[in-house]
C-alpha cells in the first residue's frame, strides 16, 4: 500500500469515528510520528499531537515536538535531547471560558527495547525543562510499553498486534504525583515505514480522571 492510499484510508477512519462518537464525552487524540534516519547513529524524530476535549473540534492541546537521538547500540538503546512547544487551552473550573497556556519544553530522554518472540517491550525515561508563561518546572516521566504480534509470529509487515502502555508523570517539587496515563489499542503494521492504531486512554490526575479515544500514525523514513 503506497503513502497515498494509506493518507486516504487513515482520514476516512477519522470521518467515520467521529462521526459515530461526536456526542460522546470522550476526548480525543490524533497523534502522528515521524523518526528520520539520518545515518547508523544519527535519527531525528519529530510528532505532532492534535488534543481535543469532546471528541472533535474542541481544542485541548496542540503539541509539536523534535529531536536528534544517538543510537549507543544499532537497534536497542538511544538517547535523544529535544525540545518542544506545548498551546494549551484548560476551561476555567465551572465555566466556559478557556484559559489560554504556552509552554516551551526541553527534554532529554534515555529509551531502550527488549523482544520476546511476539512481545516488544519499549521502557522510555525522559526528564524535562517546562518554561510554561513566567514559571519553570521540571518533571520526570517513565514510559513502557508492549505490542504483541497476532496474525505474524513478530512484528512485521502485514501484522495486526495488540499494544499498551502505561506512562508516570513525577514532578520534582510541590505536588510529587502529575499524572498517569494507561492505554490499550489495536494496530496495523503495513511496512517498515508505516503504522497506525486505534486504542483507548485513561489519564489519572490529582484530581478527576480524564478519557481519551487515540487515532495513532507512525511514519518511519
Amino acid at each position: 500500500m503506497n503513502f497515498e492510499k494509506l493518507t486516504f484510508t487513515f482520514l476516512i477512519t477519522l470521518f467515520s469515528v467521529g462521526v459515530f462518537a461526536q456526542d460522546s464525552n470522550l476526548g480525543n487524540w490524533y497523534i502522528a510520528f515521524g523518526n528520520k534516519k539520518i545515518n547508523s547513529k544519527l535519527n531525528w524524530h519529530h510528532e505532532v499531537q492534535y488534543r481535543n476535549y469532546n471528541f472533535i473540534g474542541d481544542l485541548e492541546q496542540l503539541l509539536l515536538r523534535t529531536g536528534v537521538g544517538y543510537n549507543l547500540t544499532e537497534n536497542n538503546n538511544n538517547i535523544l535531547l529535544g525540545y518542544g512547544y506545548i498551546l494549551s487551552e484548560n476551561y476555567t473550573p465551572n465555566e466556559d471560558e478557556k484559559n489560554v497556556v504556552n509552554e516551551h519544553r526541553i527534554y532529554q530522554q534515555f529509551i531502550t527495547k527488549q523482544k520476546f518472540s511476539r512481545i516488544s517491550l519499549q521502557h522510555r525515561y525522559r526528564f524535562e525543562q517546562r518554561f510554561v508563561e513566567d514559571d519553570f518546572k521540571m518533571r520526570f516521566r517513565y514510559f513502557l510499553a508492549a505490542n504483541i504480534a497476532l496474525n505474524n509470529k513478530e512484528l512485521t509487515d502485514n501484522t495486526f498486534y495488540l499494544s499498551g502502555y502505561n506512562e508516570i508523570f513525577i514532578n520534582t517539587e510541590g505536588n510529587v504525583f502529575d499524572r498517569n496515563r494507561v492505554y490499550g489499542g489495536l494496530g496495523y503494521r503495513f511496512n517498515k515505514m508505516i503504522r497506525t492504531e486505534i486504542g483507548y486512554m485513561n489519564q489519572v490526575f490529582a484530581g478527576p480522571n480524564r478519557d481519551q479515544l487515540n487515532l495513532v500514525v507512525f511514519i518511519s523514513y
